[in-house]
Parts: structure tokens; sequence; C-alpha cells
């Protein structure tokens, strides 16, 4: 795939274009080469209302014909002009649209190729829409330093649709040059390859342009397709890494990641096998960017919220970096099977983490999972599909699966195999099932199969798994069993709750002291012990709370937000509006969704008023669940 985005800014407009041309294939029966995919958009700086930008594209496509009379595209919101097929015109129809999957796009063939090999070519003229759910498009005043506009892209699941028509599909990989010419720096998911051929701007008030290419040889499915250009610097995190981000936030992303990152590649290569994809980058993007992190290959894109000025959330980047084997090297064959990429990845991130900092770790952030667990099944309903290791997903939009429980409840099933296979014999299948399965998509069939395939000649591991009740673990709603982890690292914490649960009969004084010596993380053990409590705590109580301990000023999001859901629970007021105002400044739907939720059950009136001054700074897919949340499908209907 090749891409060009080329832009020309002036105080009112910013234009851009981008040109795209890609190689992919999933098997022999599956070929596409597209030459040539022009977008631009137009943001008016001096209109903050009008509508989002749309960007404009010519698409060509080289395919094998494999004999058939059509051609079957993905597609969302989508406009297209014009189709030509080997240069002339062609008939084409776009399928009602179903949601949230979009309008299936049909290209007529005809006359039918006699040859399977042959080769066509295909034009098509299109537009993205206002409704285009993958990138978003800031405009100055939206950055942090609010000098220059920002774009990125965030595709997954089933994105990148809307964008161009492609086979949208985990199951379809393809190696990647991107040509991305900008009047600001880009990024995008390969290993860049230069930045040449500048053009001056056609006036002072333009800025002129350099062409940033990027080469990614690896085969990737499209939901790993990944842009992003704005006014962006970059600094070292380690011997194959750096970090970009905005010119201001530079120095601090810098300090908070260049401690662990190279340990966290050595320490994943040991447990799997060398890392693939040559550099390990890191960009960390505006606030509005609505996930922890995005595994986008050789550059993550990550959330600012893991920048808190303690390295107490660097973990992100272990799970992020685990996506390097787990993920974007074997893939998930379709989304029904999410928790083959995420519950792999968050095993790998922990045992990541044991190795970097300490064993006691492992468990400790175990429990921390098994509350996101708890969260995700208590919002969806203990016996809900979506809470089945392997959901059924027809006619379903992948997103409104997203929760913890891939990653959760997939870690605790890999967790169960690791105890029963054996530490020693299990890791000896961990970097058999990443070869097996390199550049490759399987499902959880396939995983069956050949963890059992492996262990065959041992006639003791063979009799576990055999009698494994593997139905069960993959299809049944709700808890799993729930393993025995370490808890050394959280009795402090419990039994500081257990005080705080005893306040009114037992008062005492809190004091900085009592959680001086504590991880962070302690600190959200503790938070989340009295966020499971059946009665909540004194508004008063928590406000002395948020006082003594910090929590209340705190810079770390991952603090603030379980005090603040504490808070909200105990129908403590002075929460409410520290809480719209954090709302308003941090898009990652781990903290929006569940706060927005809380809120609305103390001041519906608040929560909504919220929402609607910020809809324009969350991302499109961020926006669209929180309204599900506080308004139902109505606004979809």
């Amino acid at each position: 795939m090749s891409i060009v985005l080329i832009g020309e800014m002036d105080p009112l407009v910013l234009h851009n274009l981008l040109m795209i041309e890609v190689w992919q294939a999933s098997d022999e029966a599956v070929q596409e080469f597209l030459l040539a995919f022009l977008l631009i958009a137009n943001t008016s700086r001096s209109d903050p209302d009008s509508s989002r930008p749309s960007i404009i594209m010519l698409y060509i496509a080289r395919e094998n014909s494999r004999s058939v009379s059509n051609a079957h595209k993905d597609s969302s919101y989508l406009d297209i002009q014009d189709i030509k097929v080997d240069g002339k015109a062609a008939q084409w129809e776009f399928a009602p649209r179903v949601e949230a999957l979009g309008s299936p796009l049909t290209v007529s063939l005809l006359p039918e190729p006699s040859d399977r090999d042959q080769e066509i070519d295909m034009d098509i003229s299109l537009s993205t829409t206002k409704d285009c759910t993958a990138l978003q498009w800031l405009t100055a005043n939206q950055t942090s330093n609010k000098r220059h506009p920002y774009m990125f892209s965030q595709c997954q699941a089933i994105h990148a649709r809307s964008i161009f028509p492609c086979q949208d599909t985990p199951d379809v990989k393809a190696p990647v040059d991107f040509n991305i010419r900008s009047p600001l720096p880009v990024l995008a998911s390969g290993l860049p390859t230069g930045s040449r051929s500048y053009n001056p701007p056609k006036d002072i008030k333009s800025w002129g342009t350099l062409l940033y290419t990027f080469r990614q040889e690896v085969p990737i499915p499209s939901y790993l397709f990944a842009i992003a250009s704005g006014d962006l610097a970059c600094a070292s995190i380690g011997p194959r890494s750096t970090v970009w981000t905005g010119p201001d936030e530079l120095q601090g992303c810098q300090w908070e990641l260049e401690a662990d990152v190279e340990n966290f590649l050595q320490v994943g290569e040991k447990i799997v096998y060398p890392y693939a994809w040559t550099t390990y980058n890191v960009l960390v993007l505006p606030a509005s960017f609505p996930y922890g992190g995005m595994e986008n290959p050789v550059f993550t894109f990550a959330t600012p919220t893991i920048i808190s000025k303690d390295r107490q959330n660097v973990d992100v980047i272990a799970h992020e970096l685990s996506h390097s084997w787990s993920g974007n090297l074997v893939s998930n064959a379709s989304w029904e099977h999410f928790w083959l990429n995420e519950g792999w990845t968050t095993y790998l991130e922990r045992r990541i983490a044991a190795e970097v900092h300490g064993a006691l770790h492992f468990g400790f952030s175990a429990i921390i999972g098994w509350k996101a667990l708890q969260d995700s099944i208590k919002h969806y309903g203990e016996d809900h599909e979506f809470t089945r290791l392997v959901v059924d997903l027809k006619g379903k939009d992948p997103d409104d699966a997203f929760s913890s429980i891939p990653y959760e409840k997939g870690f605790v099933f890999l967790y169960h195999l690791d105890t029963l296979v054996g530490r020693e014999k299990w890791d000896k299948f961990i970097p058999h099932y990443f070869t097996t399965y390199r550049y490759k998509s399987l499902d959880s069939y396939d995983f069956k199969a050949t963890l059992l395939e492996f262990f065959s000649s041992d006639q003791d591991v063979s009799k576990r798994l055999e009698e494994l009740d593997w139905d069960k673990w993959f299809y049944s709603p709700g808890y799993p069993p729930k393993p025995k982890y370490d808890e050394t690292m959280a009795t402090e914490c419990y039994d500081l709750a257990t005080r705080w649960q005893n306040m009114t009969s037992n008062p005492f004084e809190p004091k900085p002291t009592d959680i001086s010596n504590w991880f962070a993380q302690q600190s959200y053990v503790f938070l989340e012990c009295i966020m499971n409590f059946d009665k909540p705590l004194r508004a008063d109580h928590v406000e002395k709370m948020g006082q003594a301990y910090g929590y209340a000023s705190s810079a770390n999001v991952e603090l603030s937000f379980r005090y603040f859901v504490v808070g909200l629970k105990a129908r403590c007021k002075s929460v409410y509006q520290p809480t719209a105002d954090l709302l308003g400044k941090c898009g990652r739907m781990k903290f929006t969704r569940p706060l927005f939720r809380e809120l609305e059950k103390c001041d519906r009136g608040l929560a909504i008023k919220t929402f609607e001054q910020n809809k324009e700074f969350y991302h499109p897919i961020c926006r669209q669940m929180i309204e599900k949340d506080l308004f139902g499908d109505s606004r979809h209907s």
C-alpha cells in the first residue's frame, strides 16, 4: 500500500491529499493491488461548526480475476462517483446498508475473464463522508499547543472500510508501502524509509510539503492500517525505540518511557522469539484517542493517560508491545475469536511485567484484571452472549462486544492451561504456537488442535488436556473459575479498605503515610475494593480520603478515575464537576464510559450537558459508544 498525504496550510484552511498503493494477498485465491488512492480533505478553521472533513479519492485496484463475474468489497459511508474496469465504465452497486457492517460493494467484471490469473485494473472515484468512523480530524484549537491541525486513524475493528473499499477482515493480510505527502510530520504503520521531494508552497501563507515514505514488509490486516500527521517531535527511548508526541510534551513522555521499553522488548524476545518489526516506537496521541493503546506495527498509538509523571502506567506499553507477537504476527481469524489476540497479549504482558518488576507483579496485575472482568460482566449481565470467550457476532457490531472480557477471561484460560501443563512445558509451547501461525490467522479450534498436537507424545499432559471441558471454556457465559493468585502485594490494600468500610463504627484519622510506601497500582486495588462494597462510603469520608491521600488532585488518571467512581457511588457532590472536567479532557473509553454511566445516575442533566459540550472532542468510535450508553440506540435508529 502506498499513501500520499499532501497539505497546504494558511490561516483559514487545511487541505490534505493522500495517495495509496497496496498489495493485498491472503492466499493464492485472494489478490489485490491498489495502484493509486487519492484523498483530499478540507477543514475550515474559521467555521468550527462546519461538518467534518471529507476525503476525495481515486482508488485504482489490480486484482486476479479468479474467473468470476463480480468483485466484492466491504465499505461503509463511502460516496462512490465512478468505477472503471480496464479503463471502461463498469456496473456497480451497493447492497442495502446493514448496521454497523456497512454497505457491501459489488463491481461487475463482465465480460467474465477467461483466465483465473488474468489481471484486471479497477479505478474507483470516491469520497468519504462526515460519518467516516476511522479518522479523527482535530483543528488547531483541539490540540494541546493549539498551533496546527492534527489527524489520526483508528481502524480496529471494522473501520478501515470507512476509508476505502477493502476485505476488512483480520483473515486477509498484506505487505504495505506508504508514500505520504504532508506539510507536517507523518507516521504510518511501517518502517520509515526517508523523506524527500520537497514541494514549495504556492504563496507565503501556505506551507511546502515533503514526501514521507514507509515500508511494511510483514503482511498486516486492514485493521492495522494506520496514519497520523500533526505537529510531532521525537526523542530516543532506547537503542531501537523512539517516542513521538507534541513538542511541548516530548520531554515528559521521554522520561516516562525510557527506563522500561528496551527491557520489555528483551523479555518478550526471551519468552517468544526475536522481535520481527525492527524498531518499536510509541506515538503519544492527543487526549481524544479512545483506547489505552493501539498496536499498530512499528508505531504503537498510545493514550496520553499513560504519561502520569510517576512511571506507574507504562505496563500499557508492555501490553501493546506484546501485540507484536500476539495479534500482529499471529492474528484472530475473525472478531468472534478476539480472545486469541487479547488473552494472549494480556498473558505475555504479565509475564513481561513479572520479569521486569518482580514476580509478585504477575498475580497483582491479575487481581486488577479480575476486577475489570467483574465490571464488564456486571455491565452485560452474567448470561449475556458477550461474556463468552467465543462470541457470535453475526449481524452485530464488534465494537459493542469490546470490553475487558476477551482480555481477562482469555488470560484466565491461558493461565489455567499454563498451570495445568506446568510452566516449564508451557514455555516450550509458546514459541511453537507463535512460529506455527506466524504471518497467519487462526480461530479457537485451530488453537485447540495445535495445543493437543504439540503435547500428543506427553501422555500425562495429553490426558489432562483431553479431560478439559473445552466447550465450557469457549461457550459458557459469565465468570470462569477464579484462579488463586499471589495476594502478597494486595493484602495491605484489603486491610486498609476494611478500615474505611468500618470508618463509621471505628473512626480513624487518615494520613498520607497510610499509603506512602505503595505503588500506584496498590491504590488502584484499594479503591477497587471500596468500589465493590455493598454499601458505598459516606460522602464526607470520600472527601477525607481524597484530601489525605492526594487522590482528588492526582495527575494519574488511573487513580482519579477510580476515586471519582468511589465518590459518585457515594453521591459525593464535590466530585461531580471534577468528573465532568475529566470527561472534557480525556477520550479514553476505559474511563469515559464508566464515568458517564455513574455520573448519569447522580446527575443525568450534568452527564448529558458534559457529553453535548464535548462530543466533537471524542473520537467517532467513543462518541457512538457513549451515545448508546446515555441514549440507547435511539440516535442510530
